[in-house]
């Protein structure tokens, strides 16, 4: 793709006043990064940096993905879509210019009138039985991104078939003279656009509530922090909480309101402990028993918990052990029970899973595989087998209402665990190492690395094609049992034996190794960067540590990073 082609079309034909004076402002160097390539459009839909350009997330970038999904809906006979929105910078712009899009199509529009959790459009997808659905959002990145979420009628997010689907229809669109729209208040004004009623996160808080796993409610005396991270969450999580009977909580002013620039921390991620500093500042101060924080479109949730005089962050391994742990002695599990999980995702699950009579099913990254999963169980009418689903990545799922994680309902979960717990006399850290001594004590870590620029992608599949032709053969003098290789489908053993893998192709390898020790890398679908996802089991914490970082050295060197 010619950029200087792309730079010259786009300064003919911009009309936003904004858009036009960054246009001229752009160096050289600018142009080409914003006008190089299309911003990619896949199963995580789009995201990218807010700007001018066809690499850049912006109004005609926004409305072209609208028209293309626009288009693939009215192909299959579809008729409605549900829009959702966060307080990133942008997010209520595009949202409603998608509507314009959607509504110029004779696409009926059902969208929040504020700004919303991502879950709050899986929900209403399902509730208000629509075709599908968006969400402008870029999740946990950076305040510089924002994005833009695709869902289908089962209120998951779109998977392959899909999203080749619409991204076939897109690439036929001239972004300047093919695009179908209507003002946003004439739409409304004409019934093309309709508010989604207030009631809909009643009916869900409603839902949410009565279904609490632990249902025989003690005096609710845990001492809460909560932070939105200057997102979506602060109204619907304060009201579930305080429904269930949790009184004493504290907000972090300074992350209590929408703000899409994040000026609290470089990311506004609970996967990092940055995003929670302040936070466990005001829990130390008032001496509270835990810390949650929602990320901006609170679909994840992080945790750090009271430890001593310390406070202990928990990570997305060690919540998703400790909810599917507590689900299972709390619970009167259904038959043949089913809990999903990504293969990234920790695999002292399966030992807990085996130990509890649990199928696990493991599938690709991204919690819309999970949600398909839900969906199969669905259609053979299995859907109460389902207990739970979790990622690593702090995304869960207790519920089937709707089909992607979860933040507002699991934060209520994870308060209901503390507390039920504590009632007992112990805290979450005496619980969890008493699974590390019945399982194993298994660590482990993601390491990322960023691949920058024009040509930072081909860097990127270049590490991973090396790998794919010579895998490491041992590691921390454990030797390797299996490549499992899911872009073609295929486990190699080391003893010559192949068997196919079901799930789709995906550029992703896992090593496996002697001793439960395994490395995953992946490219991210949705950021530049190179993931490396590394699991061992250990005699006990201190083993495991050093065999974690024996494992981290000598792979990264292998690979030159």
């Amino acid at each position: 793709m010619d950029y200087k082609t792309n730079f010259d079309l786009w300064k003919e034909n911009v009309k936003d006043t904004e858009l036009l004076t960054e246009l001229n402002s752009l160096t050289e160097e600018e142009r080409e990064e914003s006008f190089y390539k299309n911003l990619e459009f896949g199963t995580g839909g789009l995201r990218g940096v807010i700007g001018v350009g066809t690499n850049r997330m912006n109004i005609y970038t926004v409305m072209k993905a609208s028209q293309g999904y626009a288009n693939y809906l009215r192909n299959n006979n579809k008729k409605s879509v549900g829009i959702a929105y966060d307080s990133r910078n942008k997010s209520t712009l595009f949202a409603k210019k998608a509507a314009e899009v959607f509504a110029a199509n004779g696409i009926k529009v059902y969208i929040y009138k504020e700004l919303m959790p991502t879950p709050m459009l899986s929900f209403a997808v399902r509730e208000l039985s629509l075709d599908g659905g968006i969400v402008i959002t870029a999740s946990h990145n950076p305040a510089k991104y924002n994005g833009y979420k695709v869902y289908g009628e089962d209120g998951c997010q779109i998977t392959d078939t899909v999203a080749n689907g619409i991204l076939n229809e897109i690439e036929k669109i001239d972004i300047f003279s093919s695009i179908k729209n209507i003002d946003f208040e004439k739409a409304k004004e004409e019934g093309k656009i309709e508010y989604i009623s207030d009631d809909m996160l009643e009916v869900y808080m409603n839902y949410a509530f009565c279904r609490t796993l632990h249902k025989s409610y003690v005096p609710k005396e845990l001492k809460i922090v909560y932070t939105p991270l200057n997102g979506t969450g602060l109204k619907p999580v304060t009201k579930i909480l305080a429904k269930a009977g949790y009184k004493n909580i504290l907000i972090p002013k300074e992350q209590e309101m929408p703000d899409g620039n994040f000026t609290t921390c470089k990311k506004p991620n609970p996967e990092e402990e940055a995003a929670l500093t302040l936070a466990i500042n005001l829990a130390k101060e008032n001496d509270f028993d835990v810390v949650l924080a929602t990320d901006p479109d609170c679909d994840r949730v992080g945790v750090a918990v009271k430890d001593g005089t310390k406070y202990k962050l928990i990570s997305g391994n060690e919540m998703g052990v400790l909810l599917l742990n507590y689900i299972c002695e709390t619970t009167k599990l259904p038959n043949n029970p089913i809990a999903i999980k990504t293969i990234v995702t920790t695999d002292m699950a399966e030992k807990i899973a085996k130990n509890y009579g649990i199928e696990i099913i493991n599938v690709l990254t991204g919690f819309k595989y999970i949600g398909e999963q839900i969906g199969y169980l669905e259609e053979k009418h299995e859907l109460d087998r389902y207990i739970f689903g979790f990622e690593e990545s702090y995304g869960y799922l207790t519920h089937t209402k709707a089909r992607d994680k979860d933040a507002i309902d699991t934060s209520l979960t994870i308060c209901e665990m503390i507390n039920y717990y504590k009632v007992q006399g112990k805290s979450l850290v005496k619980v969890l190492n008493e699974l590390y001594e019945k399982y194993g004590y298994f660590n482990q870590k993601l390491k990322s690395f960023e691949f920058t620029g024009v040509d930072g992608s081909d860097k990127m599949n270049k590490v991973v094609d090396t790998l794919r032709a010579n895998p490491l053969n041992t590691i921390v003098g454990d030797n390797l049992i299996v490549k499992e290789d899911y872009k073609v489908s295929e486990k190699d053993y080391v003893d010559g034996k192949v068997e196919k893998i079901t799930l789709p192709k995906s550029n992703v390898i896992k090593l496996i190794f002697e001793n439960d020790v395994s490395v995953t890398v992946r490219p991210s679908g949705t950021e530049p960067k190179l993931k490396l996802y590394y699991s061992v089991k250990g005699q006990d914490e201190s083993n495991a540590e050093s065999l974690m970082n024996g494992v981290i050295s000598g792979f990264e060197k292998y690979l030159g990073l």
